[in-house]
């Protein structure tokens, strides 16, 4: 079996598989077949149309290059890319994580309930746990009763969003507390303290992929799954985990989502697993599992609140803005596709 890990001088993210292609495109033969070009297209089509859309509106726009804009763009993401990052081990894997959005509804409301009943930093801590042991149900409905990932999670979604309702009984929890708002509106210096939660976490999921152990049997699982499981990798735990760290990744989300408003609404977060799997296939992660890095996600988020906040700026006509959005998702999913490999 090949492991997909990092080479020791390959790019952050590019499997030994994916090494010998770079080495072509840059330093071998200098002969760069179809192949080769859709693999580098995927790993860096985000990246390079994230420059461009930023240059282009830089100059469209006088106000989008103030640090105060670009600053509340990453300020107002940091909770989709937290939960991108983790769906990005997630879809490496094989899998398909459809209910961080009602992950991040249950957490939302508890977080506020317990809040307003017991402590306002024990609400903000038990989010992110309560994500973390939805997201371990999850994987253990998968690996234990065989359901598909998407099948699954689209399930479990509809429990935990009725979950969340009879909670609050389809009302507002709302928490007056000063200090329930620190995560998500305090700041340290200039920058806000949710987006330090952000960077943090983006770095703990790239260190996880990429440096540790459960990282390489998360891009074995999603390369081969027979092989993996005969090479002794124990396929099952390594499933619950992903599932496990996205449902954690739930749960912080909706902790910063709560602090943000002060109260807790049981549709909160409704959009987020489109949201967030379009921002992964956007980065270039393979549909088809074993293929990804986490940064890419990251840029994939930020590719997509720029093309929004340009509609914003510029004051054009939302429809084009649905109908932008919409084309660059489904050639990034065609690119993944057309790139990928049936198993």
């Amino acid at each position: 079996m090949t492991m997909q890990t990092e080479s020791p001088g390959s790019p952050e993210g590019t499997t030994p598989r994916e090494a010998p292609v770079v080495s072509r495109f840059g330093l071998g033969r200098g002969r760069l077949d179809r192949a080769s070009l859709l693999l580098l297209l995927r790993q860096y089509a985000v990246l390079l149309m994230l420059v461009i859309l930023f240059i282009v509106l830089s100059f469209a726009s006088s106000a989008f290059l103030s640090w105060q804009n670009l600053l509340n763009i990453v300020n107002e993401q940091s909770y989709l890319a937290i939960v991108a990052a983790a769906g990005t081990l997630v879809i490496i894997s094989g899998g398909f994580d459809l209910s961080t959005g009602a992950i991040a509804q249950v957490a939302n409301v508890c977080a506020a309930w317990i809040a307003v009943h017991y402590n306002s930093a024990l609400g903000l801590a038990a989010a992110p746990l309560m994500g973390l042991g939805l997201g371990i149900i999850n994987g253990i409905i998968i690996t234990r009763l065989r359901v598909h990932s998407f099948l699954a999670t689209l399930a479990s979604s509809l429990v935990y969003s009725g979950l969340a309702l009879l909670i609050t009984n389809g009302f507002l929890i709302s928490v007056d507390d000063p200090s329930f708002t620190v995560l998500g509106q305090g700041s340290i210096g200039p920058i806000p303290i949710a987006v330090v939660v952000f960077i943090a976490f983006i770095a703990l999921a790239i260190l996880l992929l990429n440096r540790t152990v459960l990282g390489r049997y998360i891009f074995a699982v999603g390369g081969n799954r027979e092989a993996a499981e005969l090479s002794g990798v124990r396929v099952d735990l390594v499933t619950t985990a992903a599932f496990a760290f996205s449902g954690l990744a739930s749960g912080l989300a909706a902790a910063i989502l709560v602090s943000r408003v002060a109260s807790g609404e049981p549709q909160t977060g409704s959009d987020i697993p489109l949201n967030a799997i379009a921002a992964v296939i956007l980065g270039g992660t393979s549909i088809y599992g074993g293929e990804g890095a986490v940064w890419r996600s990251v840029a994939g988020v930020f590719l997509l609140a720029l093309i929004d906040n340009g509609f914003n700026l510029l004051s054009a006509n939302p429809f084009y803005k649905y109908l932008v959005t919409g084309l660059v998702i489904v050639s990034a999913v065609a690119l993944s596709a057309a790139g990928g490999r049936r198993r």
